[in-house]
């Protein structure tokens, strides 16, 4: 499969993989299963208020990393407000004692406080700069930046040439991961719908919502338009742009609602030989709150495609690194902005849902002399298969049926376990009849996950074959729109009015209540009048100190 510009030697900048930690459970699973590099923040003064991250585990989480050759960039990316200001000079001292690799900036004026108080430190431009051309890169370089990262909306081609135009400078790109419906991020919709910050790591996901379209009456009632078999055909919805009249744009609904703006997932694993190819020094996995399971199965495929890669770049092939992927929770993969114009197999009009055949089992706690410690993350029944995945991408998995379990701290055995309660199972090696117990100690560690298959409904299996037809068009390798067409309307059969009734219409969570934790982009906390108590307690928290819970409670209900 190779490139019809590829050339025959191997690139000589190679790529790193980096990926994302929310915590720091979530930085040593992604450190074991390949990452190149690490980035993170804590709560106060990056775009992710829900980081986990206190400062001592920012700096257990780096010393790990360091020891096992991997590095750190730290983000400092929020776009400051006056508030903010005094609190960075003091931040910029603690970067000084936790050493991180790199520092991802946004904001110009962070930048040169930055480089004016502590010029030692290598800053990155973060994605939210939304850097998108080679003149803007070049600017970052003259203004001292070791590396830019590109906003996803910055096609291939552009990418090549800004690589070609930009040599001395390193590039980073996003390659995997949730996609945003405006620029790189830069949205109020959610500030507006429930309050939450977008732009902070808060985003209540509005444009997943459900939107149906209502009536509203003379007399200022609010009326649901009902759809059915006997009015659809009377009529469409439209809508008219002021500057364009007589220009028509339909928008489509059923009586199941429509997802008007949901994109899916991206994903260029099909497409990273490219990537790699012209030399991209930093390939971007994104999601910081995913689970462990996420970060370990995306390390683990994206750091065997690239080594496979390097190792014999003509015979490359992405399918058996795609398979690993959609294991994975996802919305339908995409390849976004690489060829240019979005296309319609980008989006899913019809399902919302994270989904994927396979699920989050548990995760390696300990491993003892005679058997592994797991905690148990979902439901496990009795004759349930539990994949064991190594770390070393070049081991295979490992199988193991269970019929009754034993939980760590209880005498009987269990037919059923659950994830909530936090059970902690007993797994001997003796239960391994087919394995070498020395072959098992070294496969596996603390922190290693494990997945069983999922129980799907028939619309979740009718929504991943939409999936995978939408994917074969998107990349040329099918050209049947009838098929396509087919399985969407075999998804929306699926979709019964029973489901519609269940299921979440909006954010479960919002404008109801503050967590007090003092959300950079929370306009609820920093503006309403009764939180004036909280701001001042919280004034007096350290950079990177986590809230105890009693703190927390007492800054929400301060008035």
């Amino acid at each position: 499969m190779q490139h019809k510009n590829e050339v025959d030697t191997v690139p000589k900048r190679r790529s790193e993989l980096l990926m994302p930690a929310g915590s720091l459970e979530r930085l040593k699973v992604a450190v074991l299963y390949g990452a190149d590099a690490i980035y993170m923040g804590t709560p106060d003064m990056s775009l992710r208020t829900k980081s986990r991250f206190s400062l001592e585990d920012v700096k257990e989480g780096i010393k790990f990393a360091h020891d096992h050759g991997v590095r750190v960039y730290l983000t400092l990316n929020l776009f400051t407000h006056n508030k903010d200001v005094p609190k960075i000079e003091t931040y910029i001292d603690t970067l000084r004692d936790i050493k991180p690799d790199g520092v991802i900036v946004a904001d110009p004026g962070v930048f040169r406080l930055i480089k004016q108080q502590a010029p030692e430190f290598n800053l990155h431009i973060s994605t939210q700069a939304n850097v998108c051309s080679w003149i803007t890169v070049d600017f970052w370089k003259e203004q001292g930046a070791e590396l830019v990262v590109m906003a996803r909306e910055v096609t291939f081609s552009e990418l090549e040439e800004i690589r070609e135009r930009c040599p001395d400078v390193k590039l980073e790109t996003f390659v995997h991961g949730a996609m945003c419906m405006t620029y790189s991020g830069r949205c109020l919709l959610s500030n507006f719908m429930a309050e939450r910050g977008s732009n902070q790591g808060n985003c209540a996901n509005s444009c997943r919502w459900q939107y149906k379209v209502g009536l509203r009456l003379n007399d200022g009632t609010i009326k649901e338009l009902e759809l059915s078999e006997e009015n659809m055909g009377l009529f469409e919805f439209v809508l008219e742009e002021g500057y364009r009249p007589g220009e028509f744009l339909p928008i489509e609904e059923d009586s199941r609602g429509s997802y008007i703006l949901n994109s899916k997932d991206m994903c260029l694993m099909p497409k990273l030989d490219d990537y790699l190819r012209i030399g991209i020094d930093s390939l971007k996995v994104e999601g910081r709150n995913k689970s462990p399971y996420y970060i370990a199965v995306v390390a683990r495929a994206y750091r065997q495609a690239i080594d496979d890669y390097y190792a014999d770049p003509e015979s490359w092939d992405p399918r058996p690194y795609m398979k690993e992927l959609e294991t994975v929770g996802n919305r339908g993969y995409t390849l976004a902005f690489h060829d240019g114009r979005l296309k319609n197999y980008a989006h899913n009009y019809d399902n919302t849902k994270t989904m994927a055949s396979w699920e989050f089992a548990g995760i390696i706690r300990e491993v003892k002399e005679d058997g592994f410690v797991i905690e148990v993350k979902n439901r496990l029944c009795a004759g349930d298969v539990i994949d064991f995945i190594p770390p070393d991408p070049k081991e295979e998995p490992v199988l193991l049926r269970l019929y009754e379990f034993e939980v760590v701290g209880k005498e009987e055995t269990f037919a059923e376990v659950h994830g909530g309660p936090k059970h902690q199972l007993w797994g001997p090696f003796t239960a391994f009849d087919h394995e070498n117990i020395e072959d098992l100690r070294r496969k596996f560690h603390p922190y290693s996950v494990l997945r069983k298959e999922s129980c799907l409904s028939e619309e979740e299996w009718e929504r991943l074959k939409l999936d995978k037809v939408a994917q074969k068009i998107e990349l040329n390798h099918a050209t049947d729109d009838d098929l396509y067409k087919k399985r969407v309307k075999s998804l929306q059969d699926k979709i019964s009015e029973e489901t519609m009734e269940r299921r979440s219409k909006t954010s479960r969570s919002g404008v109801e209540g503050c967590c007090g934790r003092g959300c950079n982009g929370c306009l609820m906390f920093w503006n309403d009048p009764q939180y004036a108590k909280a701001r001042d307690l919280l004034a007096k928290k350290k950079h990177g100190e986590m809230l105890e819970r009693d703190m927390r409670e007492k800054a929400a209900t301060s008035a």
